[in-house]
């Protein structure tokens, strides 16, 4: 077995207009006064990095290992969770997620998506320059307006979008396979890709790639009452990345898991700082420990009504109280009696 590492934490939640908040130093030099030893960045942000630039120029990824290692920080890993949603937009998004992209290329969904295949492809190689092993995105949507039952989907319909969504991504796997590079899709509410049966479904469709992996986030679980302990016996195998973020759902009279529009707060379902909602982390590290998971916990903070910098101070102490390090002998080896081979065959009568 192997230990996780961490504690580490994605930055898109923290990055601001203000020091130590502007800038990929700054922010280094942040988390690593709350504890943190590793980093997930954001890789749409200037203000952290200029991906382009990553991507082509090695001189560029070793400032920025360099950048963070003066803080005794890492980089983890790398997301393009904005530009993946845009791999894959159903037409009632469109305008909701064109501030995703680039300007260039708002108001036009061929070049939006065509440039979101190629943020995604440099993100490979920038990945690979950088010395990682796993990537974060989102899938994208096209069945999403779908995924309740009425009126009755047409036949087809889903095998379609999946269909669909598997050509797509089938080109930026290979990309990520050529780097040496697992993509972990966040299986996320919003996503086609939001539960194990539509990652299933995915696999299906992309030839069961062996960079198609999973961004394991039990938060999203809680919020649709599934099972997120059985989750990791069912796709440890493709568990690769690992979001450290707490939920709660306290159902009531009035609403539930689809939370009536209301603003989060209000909602049945809502996502809390570590701690204080009901996710079982001892139970995930356990888990992920047993199966030898050997990635990242990365805190991911988002909170109705902590203040972020409470939650990620809180956060990194949570997430090193729930590593365990994993022991190099068995607790009963004190009565171990030493017999050998022939011994074990009188034992069992074979002698």
């Amino acid at each position: 077995m192997k230990t996780i590492q961490g504690p580490a934490i994605f930055l898109a939640q923290f990055v601001g207009d203000e020091a130590p908040f502007n800038s990929f130093d700054g922010i280094c030099g942040w988390v690593a006064s709350l504890g943190y030893k590793g980093v997930q960045v954001p890789t749409w942000d200037k203000r952290l990095m200029d991906l382009e630039r990553a991507a082509n120029s090695q001189d560029y990824c070793d400032e920025l290992i360099a950048t963070a290692a003066k803080h005794g920080v890492v980089i983890s890993e790398l997301s393009t969770h904005l530009q993946g949603q845009l791999v894959a937009v159903h037409p009632a998004y469109d305008e909701a997620f064109d501030g995703f992209a680039d300007p260039s290329v708002r108001g036009n969904p061929d070049a939006r998506q065509a440039w979101a295949v190629e943020q995604l492809k440099m993100a490979a190689k920038a990945s690979k320059r950088l010395g990682l092993n796993a990537h974060a995105t989102f899938s994208g949507a096209l069945a999403w307006p779908y995924f309740y039952p009425w009126p009755q989907r047409p036949a087809g319909l889903v095998e379609e979008a999946f269909s669909e969504l598997g050509r797509r991504w089938k080109p930026i796997l290979e990309a990520f396979d050529e780097a040496g590079v697992d993509l972990c899709y966040e299986i996320h509410p919003g996503e086609d890709l939001h539960d194990g049966v539509t990652f299933e479904r995915f696999l299906d469709e992309v030839d069961h790639h062996q960079r198609a992996n999973i961004l394991y986030d039990p938060s999203h679980f809680v919020l649709q009452h599934l099972d997120y302990l059985a989750f990791i016996d069912h796709y440890h195998d493709r568990i690769k990345m690992f979001h450290v973020k707490d939920a709660e759902l306290n159902l009531n009279g009035k609403c539930g898991v689809y939370g009536g529009f209301q603003n989060w707060v209000d909602r049945p379902g809502r996502f809390r700082s570590i701690g204080d909602g009901q996710v079982d982390f001892k139970g995930i590290f356990s888990k992920l420990t047993a199966y030898d998971f050997a990635g990242w916990a990365v805190l991911e903070w988002e909170c109705c009504l902590k203040h972020p910098e409470d939650g990620a101070r809180e956060g990194a102490q949570h997430i090193q109280d729930f590593i365990i390090r994993v022991t190099d002998k068995a607790f009963d080896d004190f009565a171990d009696s030493g017999v050998d081979a022939q011994a074990n065959r009188r034992m069992l009568g074979l002698e």
